[in-house]
């Protein structure tokens, strides 16, 4: 048996969405991995503390160190745990988190090289994270996609007589949140029936500024915060366009699990977006910060059925690949 401690951040509060630690690591347990987490704790600093405590403790038992890295603080923690796993001469794979790591790369080579370069291998969610590492120069890297599992979602086709825009992310700055308000905004003023329901914890503040500019353009949106998948996912059937608004992304999940679900996908064309959609064939891209763009293609959208039915089946057959029957293979593969 392979015995795995999962590093990351395994908070369970209303403030996040699940994260790679609470959606990945279950279903390794499923297949037969013994897994081991950390950490739960509130405080940065005692979550440091209790992940390299780990680390310490379970250092005859594990085999392996699964560490969830991002480009923001908790880069600085998976720098930290791999550190102590090297001198602890113990295996460890860093799971590529953070849509904004390659400007990482970029900002601070030295510390990245530290993190990235002994590492048993790197895995990569999106080629587009992928690519970015190659070029810097980090060639162990293992594309393995989010997973789902299909099974969960239940595909349907969604006419669109009145508009309904379903956003499900966490209220963060980097996502842009206040361009779905515009969106609304210039719908309505053209004199389509539409509404908005945004989905996701506040995670910085943002959702009482999204709240504030709504007010600020007369218009309404349902906020119905955190949500589990099943509850977010039985609500999306009331829905019929699904917009990713973002500046910055590697492969959201969330999109994945829209175009499951067989919502038209409408996203941002940032940073992964490209590499998970293919324009016109399984999604639209617009460029970002540019509510007339959304509209326009909304507008398009509407106005052809066909095409749009075409679409949405062209993303089911896509993301049926991300399916954790076949990704789990690739799973055993590294961890063994």
């Amino acid at each position: 048996m392979t015995n795995v401690l999962y590093i990351g951040n395994n908070l369970s509060n209303k403030r996040s969405n699940a994260s790679g630690i609470q959606s990945l690591g279950p279903l390794l347990d499923e297949e037969g991995f013994n897994l081991y987490y950390s950490s739960s704790k509130s405080n940065k600093i005692l979550r440091l503390m209790d992940m390299l405590y780990s680390v310490l403790k379970l250092q005859s038992q594990v085999n392996v160190v699964l560490i969830d890295t991002y480009s923001t603080q908790n880069f600085y923690y998976a720098l930290v745990v791999s550190q102590l796993c090297r001198l602890l001469q113990i295996p460890y794979i860093p799971i590529l988190h953070g849509g904004n790591l390659p400007l990482r790369l970029k900002q601070n080579p030295r510390l990245s090289k530290l993190l990235f370069q002994p590492a048993k291998v790197l895995v990569s969610p999106s080629v587009y994270l992928k690519e970015a590492f190659i070029k810097q120069g980090f060639t162990k890297v293992q594309y393995i996609p989010n997973s789902l599992q299909v099974k969960n979602y239940p595909f349907a086709l969604r006419p669109i007589e009145h508009i309904k825009l379903l956003w499900v992310r966490s209220f963060s700055e980097i996502y842009n949140p206040c361009l779905a308000i515009d969106i609304l905004k210039k719908l309505q003023d053209l004199g389509y029936a539409t509404n908005l329901c945004m989905v996701g914890p506040d995670t910085d503040g943002t959702l009482e500024k999204v709240k504030v500019y709504a007010k600020t353009l007369n218009v309404t949106v349902h906020t119905p915060g955190k949500l589990t998948k099943a509850q977010w996912t039985t609500m999306a059937k009331e829905y019929n366009v699904f917009i990713n608004t973002t500046n910055f992304d590697n492969m959201p999940v969330s999109v994945i699990e829209a175009m499951a679900l067989g919502l038209p996908i409408m996203s941002t064309n940032v940073g992964g977006m490209p590499f998970l959609i293919e324009a016109g064939v399984d999604g639209i891209l617009v460029p970002p910060n540019n509510s007339k763009a959304f509209v326009e293609a909304i507008v398009k959208l509407k106005a052809q059925p066909e095409e749009r039915e075409a679409m949405v089946k062209k993303a089911r057959e896509k993301v049926e690949m991300f399916d954790w029957n076949r990704v789990k293979q690739q799973w055993k593969m590294v961890l063994n």
